[in-house]
């Protein structure tokens, strides 16, 4: 299983709230078009502090690299994309295996 974590800076010029909501309702629909996703998750800071590099998380699980390249090359993936780039400063992907600790 592949999970792709994604590390998210909202633009200056919105606030914690307008990212919030954007992140945690406007923006889960475009993943819930994605063929083959897994699993979806979304996390927020709580608290607005501008010295944190990032305001959100977000966790995406495929079956494997092939799933993933195939749902991100599909309209409703590409724009999940756009949507992304539109309301973020910076985002970092990470492509990671999950193992369970607890």
């Amino acid at each position: 299983m592949l999970k792709v974590i994604s590390l998210m800076k909202r633009r200056e010029d919105m606030s914690l709230d307008e990212f919030r909501d954007w992140a945690t309702k406007e923006h889960v629909e475009f993943g819930k078009q994605l063929p083959g996703l897994r699993q979806y998750r979304m996390s927020v800071v709580l608290a607005d502090d501008p010295n944190h590099p990032y305001d959100a998380v977000s966790e995406l699980w495929f079956d494997d690299q092939d799933a993933l390249a195939a749902a991100f090359a599909t309209d409703a993936g590409k724009a999940a994309g756009e949507d992304v780039a539109a309301h973020t400063s910076n985002r970092t992907r990470l492509m990671t295996s999950e193992i369970e600790v607890i």
